[in-house]
């Protein structure tokens, strides 16, 4: 996604008074511009069809056409525009259903506006937010079983290190100041991960793939 002056969001929700209170919460952001609202995936659709949209805030449960449903259909056909699910599911299965179809990020309804501006901030710079209640509620679902193959994968310590960093939502910047290293080697690091583990996404992909086998 190319940045513009603003950022243009579509709000998604079957309730007009949390899109009010979305609206409210973001109207004194500089940077922020709602260009549209929906109350369901396929009024969703509409919007995209006639304006230009950088990230859709969308909830899960919807009549018409739920948020899974939109967000599939959206990574397909709008590849330039970001999901940030916001709801207030708070489960282990949800969260892994939204890595599962490439959402870009995930928070619960009961955070501030500072959260959600955040993670708006994270999706337009093309980086992925799953906020820490997300990622807490993912690693108190894993459950202890373990594949063979994956268990096998040989890790370097700063592979480790690095991996770690990721699954608890870290960005670049925040790994590479962390652990007193380039954005370019922790890139590295990255790539390499990737190519071991056979992820197909470097933030989603290894965070599931650090939960599910105990690497945290």
């Amino acid at each position: 996604m190319t940045l513009s002056k603003h950022i243009n969001i579509l709000i998604v929700d079957d309730h007009q008074i949390i899109i009010d209170g979305i609206r409210s919460l973001l109207k004194s952001s500089a940077t922020i511009q709602i260009v549209g609202e929906a109350l369901n995936g396929e009024e969703a659709l509409q919007v995209l069809n006639t304006k230009p949209v950088d990230v859709i805030i969308l909830d899960i449960e919807m009549p018409v056409m739920n948020g899974i449903e939109l967000t599939r259909i959206v990574k397909e056909q709008y590849i330039d525009t970001k999901v940030l699910i916001l709801t207030m599911y708070d489960t282990p299965e949800f969260v892994k259903q939204a890595i599962e179809i490439d959402a870009d990020g995930y928070i619960l309804k009961n955070r501030g506006a500072e959260e959600l501006e955040s993670a708006l901030q994270a999706l337009a710079r093309g980086e992925d937010y799953y906020g820490k209640e997300a990622n807490k509620t993912l690693r108190s679902g894993v459950r202890k079983k373990h594949t063979t193959n994956q268990n096998k994968i040989p890790l370097t310590k700063r592979e480790l290190e690095v991996l770690k960093e990721i699954a608890d939502g870290k960005s670049t910047p925040e790994i590479a100041d962390k652990l007193c290293i380039a954005n370019s080697t922790v890139e590295t690091h990255k790539r390499n991960l990737i190519e071991k583990t056979q992820v197909e996404n470097a933030s989603k992909g290894l965070m599931k793939f650090a939960i599910e086998n105990k690497y945290i």
